[in-house]
């Protein structure tokens, strides 16, 4: 009997695992079909479709900031095409009588003596009325300026202003309600920040180059071009011929800067004027105003003590230089307010109005917001001696 109750037990206690089991299989079954997040879900209904799904995904992901920073913009960037006409000079050589008798004078009379020459680069629109910057060296000495929108419109252009200095120049077109560019501040850009060139390089209409800036307040001197009076907004998005006087912009379409390809054989940088400086500029070019830039007349380079020391240790130096920090004078231009005032080659400028002066760049910067006519007090040391001499700056007159 005991045996048999034992037995008993045994089988229920059996019957209830399988139980257990087999409803808790069910339940198992059941949550899979209901839950959306399994790796088989339930068929998809009318209110799931793949359609849905991928229009939900492709608004999501449609476009980029590139992509709206240049649909702000690219209305108002234009291409901008120039001709002018080259006098070709003919060797004197080919007067003699000798050449023409032998060549004939039918020759010399079919041969050209002029020649025209065709340009082309970028430029935006600053004013709905028709107001478009761009660089100097784009419509240099161009007798006919195209002016071409992305819309398809074609206007002549009227050379307003130019300004060599700094590589501006304005352009007029007879239009109205023409789109224009937001001008971001360019004292506001970063090391790092997004940087977007939208121009028409090599001929290509409406490209678009992306890459991050790569430093600010570089030199015009330490870029390579020593005829400007620039600090460049550096950076890495290509910049090439033709991309001249296109807008730079950050991340939100604001133009932070004006691309020049000035540089030959710059590879992998390019070079943008700031924003800021071209707002200071771009009204009085607008208004066929000069820009007047103040200058010494000297020629200059950085001076530090290593440098100074590695010069007065070299047996084939023309001259000592003083082992301190400052500008040295290489060159003395004549018939300037340097040569007036007296300073000479081998001089090393170290502060100008009392202001302590380091570099080139900076002494460039100072006589620059000097101002023209006026009398900066220049200390310098001449060998063992320490002068102040004053100048009075004068008025840079190939600037235009």
């Amino acid at each position: 009997m005991r045996l048999k109750k034992q037995l008993s037990r045994f089988l229920r206690q059996i019957s209830t695992y399988l139980l257990a089991i087999f409803f808790g299989s069910l339940l198992t079954v059941g949550v899979y079909r209901v839950s959306p997040s399994q790796a088989s879900p339930v068929p998809a209904t009318e209110s799931t479709t793949p359609t849905l799904l991928a229009q939900n995904l492709s608004t999501a992901t449609r476009g980029s900031f590139v992509t709206a920073a240049v649909k702000r913009v690219g209305p108002a960037v234009v291409r901008i095409d120039t001709e002018r006409t080259v006098t070709r000079r003919v060797d004197p050589l080919l007067d003699d009588p000798f050449f023409r008798r032998f060549f004939g004078e039918d020759f010399f009379s079919e041969m050209p003596q002029q020649q025209r020459l065709t340009g082309q680069g970028s430029g935006f629109i600053i004013d709905s009325s028709g107001i478009i910057l761009t660089n100097a060296h784009v419509v240099d000495r161009a007798d006919k300026v195209t002016v071409s929108l992305k819309d398809g419109r074609q206007f002549e252009g009227k050379v307003q202003g130019v300004d060599k200095v700094t590589d501006l120049a304005v352009i007029r077109v007879q239009g109205s309600n023409l789109p224009v560019v937001p001008l971001g501040d360019s004292n506001q850009v970063q090391v790092g920040d997004w940087a977007i060139a939208v121009g028409n390089p090599l001929g290509l209409d409406n490209t678009v180059t992306l890459g991050i800036i790569s430093t600010l307040k570089r030199s015009s001197a330490q870029a390579g071009i020593p005829d400007k009076r620039l600090d460049f907004i550096q950076t890495d998005a290509a910049i090439n011929p033709g991309n001249s006087g296109g807008p730079l912009l950050n991340e939100l379409g604001e133009v932070i800067g004006i691309n020049t390809a000035i540089r030959a054989g710059a590879m992998g940088i390019g070079f943008a004027i700031p924003v800021n400086t071209v707002k200071e500029i771009s009204t009085q070019l607008a208004q066929g105003k000069k820009v007047v830039h103040p200058y010494v007349g000297i020629q200059m380079v950085t001076l530090t003590p290593d440098i100074a020391k590695e010069n007065n240790n070299d047996p084939n130096s023309n001259f000592l230089v003083p082992e301190i920090n400052g500008v040295l004078v290489i060159k003395v231009f004549p018939d300037t307010p340097a040569a007036a005032a007296g300073i000479r080659r081998g001089d090393v400028v170290i502060a100008i109005d009392g202001q302590q002066v380091k570099s080139a760049e900076q002494l460039q910067r100072v006589v620059e917001n000097s101002g023209v006519d006026q009398v900066i007090q220049i200390k310098l040391r001449r060998g063992n001696q320490t002068k102040t001499i004053p100048v009075r700056t004068g008025e840079l007159q190939n600037a235009a």
